[in-house]
């Protein structure tokens, strides 16, 4: 519905009028859209209080979910007009500037939410896996030079989408629109937008993400056997952890990316049938929800399941008077763990008869 079919700018005509437009979309989407930006700002706002006031910037990955944070705040704040936007049944009363600045801040989040959330999952990932050899690697030095590269990066990826949308009137109907115009001599542009946001903006994370969690899955598996048990119930709320993550990830973007791919047939001219666009954009907005969500779902999985994240939160929120040791990391249990693992896994590979027992004992950290 948003993107519009036309070689001129004054009162455009529809291909297939108002696809989309059904009032149930205009009463349940906005509620949804509310729901994630009082959800999400407030547990936004909870990971950047707590980082910034009481962990402070001391390990890489507090400086990951503090950008993580911040970048789905600058997001949730353009959620109210989307709201409005669609409870008026698609029509924009913002005008023209803020149309494009919160279509570009769309993708904007888009890119570093999937970036910061990579950069988090190949950290883990070298944290496990290789703790002394990653160690020059992983320093707070790189981990901002790696914040600096990715707000570019999304920046440069979401200003052709913030110069390409636009307000236009529709004919025959009293809405204005804030989408894009699919002339013929922006064509190309569009079909390389739409191949970008899926390649960049789904596919190589998820790749990454997935590969990094199975290997230190495996990592942690191997261990596992070698471990007092002890230890058994931090690695499976690791493993655990590790799984919500990439589930989290693949349900919230995979079905926009679906009806994304089908969008784009529709642009490229395979797909033509009314019918079937008014599906597409009818199922469109349900996906950009669950697609949203995500931003709300972020501070729960990178920042809640940390013990010294709750028990600073707790102590922000004054329902915990004993005191909480400062400049604590969200990834504490996380890196002794890992360390924990990464030696009894150098242990097991010894060939020394001292080693060649049924049982390693648990090294001390």
């Amino acid at each position: 519905m948003e993107n519009l079919t036309a070689d001129s700018n004054e009162a455009l005509p529809l291909k297939c009028n108002m696809t989309g437009s059904h009032k149930f979309i205009f009463t349940f989407v906005p509620v949804v859209y509310a729901f994630n930006f009082v959800i999400g700002m407030v547990g936004n706002s909870m990971v950047v209080t707590v980082i910034y006031r009481y962990m402070k910037l001391k390990t890489v990955a507090n400086v990951f979910v503090l950008n993580l944070a911040v970048s789905d705040l600058t997001f949730l704040v353009t959620l109210p007009m989307w709201a409005t936007f669609t409870a008026l049944g698609y029509h924009w009363p913002f005008g023209s500037f803020l149309c494009k600045a919160s279509a570009g801040l769309v993708i904007f989040n888009l890119y570093t939410s999937i970036f910061f959330l990579t950069a988090l999952s190949v950290d883990r990932y070298l944290a496990i896996v290789h703790p002394m050899g990653s160690r020059q690697r992983r320093t707070l030095l790189y981990a901002r030079i790696t914040c600096v590269l990715v707000w570019v990066f999304a920046f440069v990826l979401s200003m052709p989408t913030a110069l390409s949308r636009d307000i236009y009137r529709v004919k025959d109907h009293p809405s204005t629109l804030c989408g894009i115009l699919q002339s013929n001599k922006q064509m190309h542009l569009l079909v390389s937008l739409s191949i970008l946001k899926s390649v960049l903006g789904f596919l190589v994370p998820f790749l990454i993400i997935i590969t990094c969690d199975c290997l230190m899955g495996c990592a942690l598996l191997k261990a596992k056997g070698l471990l007092r048990k002890s230890a058994r119930s931090r690695e499976d709320e690791t493993l655990r952890m590790l799984a919500a993550a990439v589930l989290a990830f693949f349900v919230c973007w995979a079905p926009h990316q679906l009806f994304h791919f089908m969008e784009l047939l529709a642009m490229l001219g395979v797909v033509k049938d009314c019918h079937v666009l008014d599906v597409i954009d009818t199922a469109m907005p349900f996906s950009i929800c669950l697609a949203y969500f995500n931003s709300c779902v972020n501070p729960i999985l990178y920042g809640f399941v940390g013990h010294n994240f709750r028990k600073n939160l707790l102590r922000l929120l004054h329902c915990e008077s004993s005191p909480v040791m400062r400049n604590s990391s969200i990834s504490t249990k996380m890196t002794a763990l890992s360390t924990r693992a990464s030696q009894v896994l150098r242990l097991s590979s010894k060939k020394d008869s001292e080693y060649n027992s049924n049982t390693v004992e648990e090294p001390k950290t």
